[in-house]
């Protein structure tokens, strides 16, 4: 892939996903599909919700024009059975059970196409690459909680992936890296805070399947998986533990939604929603960035692997000292009268 098919993939995607989401946006409130304030959620008025279907919209064509490897037809297909599933989950709520039988068996199909993380070199590296798969792309389904969060960091972590895509000689594997960071920065445009649209767990289970899957196509150099793959998703995964063992010290389910997430613990620091969104979209770049050292050999990957390790549960420690929860409220006591 040529330096301008790269960039004619880009921009074509993000106009697509600037103009797509317009309609979108119109049809969903027009059909009062949209998500309505109250309970943890931060939103202060009924905000539509079907941007995934944009981002969807904007990513396939520039990559069914390029996709001629098997393995990246395969996650594409994948990604958007989970974008249908996660739409059908926008419209009525499925549970968790439906929703991860189909994660399983999409990551199973893409994992059966050659994606799979060199990670043992035995048949163990199926069920590893499988679970990864499904844990990842619910992570960054967690990451959408606040405006701007999940578009920004997905920009940052495609375009990245991208890099090293190409640096580690398998531009096949740049094709969805780059759409998918051109439609999420179309997208952008319209969910940047205030937001005036939501991209839904259609937007957000597209996402994290595409980017997951397009990791382990990038990183598939045995001892460089297990780095590259922390790194790419460092975020993701961070944000997810800290709200894992948040919820656990706290008595409260893990299924259980909250602003417990490392957004809200940074805005609780003082950060604005702009502030927040750029700093995750920094760290993404960052880590991304350190995954590209590991991929040319620049950085040794038991080094990065440690280094992603450490900081990783460093920030989960120090987040679980942000006060997420509102204090219980007293007792009454008894009146006297």
């Amino acid at each position: 892939m040529s330096l301008a098919v790269s960039v004619g993939t880009v921009v074509s995607a993000a106009a697509i996903g600037a103009a797509a989401t317009v309609p979108v946006r119109r049809f969903a409130l027009w059909t009062r599909l949209t998500d309505r304030p109250g309970g943890h959620k931060a939103h202060r008025r009924p905000t539509p919700y079907l941007g995934g279907l944009a981002i969807l919209i904007a990513t396939l064509p520039p990559v069914a024009l390029q996709a001629d490897n098997p393995a990246v037809r395969a996650v594409i297909m994948g990604a958007a059975v989970l974008a249908l599933v996660g739409l059908i989950d926008d419209l009525r709520p499925l549970g968790p059970l439906p929703r991860l039988l189909v994660e399983t068996l999409a990551a199973l199909a893409v994992v059966f196409n050659g994606v799979q993380a060199p990670v043992t070199g035995t048949w163990l590296d199926i069920p590893l690459t499988t679970i990864w798969i499904v844990l990842i792309t619910n992570s960054y389904n967690l990451l959408d909680n606040m405006d701007g969060a999940l578009g920004a960091v997905a920009v940052a972590t495609c375009g990245m992936l991208a890099v090293a895509a190409f640096v580690t000689g398998a531009p096949a594997a740049a094709v969805i890296p780059l759409a998918l960071a051109g439609a999420c920065a179309g997208f952008l445009v319209h969910n940047w805070t205030p937001a005036r649209i939501f991209m839904g767990d259609c937007g957000s289970l597209f996402i994290g399947f595409a980017i997951a899957c397009s990791a382990v196509l990038v990183f598939d150099a045995p001892g460089q998986a297990p780095a590259g793959l922390l790194l790419v998703t460092f975020v993701a995964t961070v944000d997810t533990l800290v709200v894992v063992v948040s919820r656990r010290r706290a008595g409260r389910s893990v299924m259980r939604g909250g602003t417990d997430h490392v957004t809200h613990r940074l805005r609780k620091l003082g950060l604005s929603v702009s502030q927040t969104v750029l700093a995750l979209a920094a760290v993404s770049a960052l880590t991304c960035g350190l995954a590209c050292a590991v991929a040319v050999l620049a950085l040794p990957p038991l080094l990065a692997l440690a280094l992603a390790v450490g900081s990783g549960l460093v920030l989960v420690v120090l987040l679980q000292g942000v006060d997420a929860y509102p204090a219980a409220r007293p007792a009454l006591q008894p009146s006297r009268r």
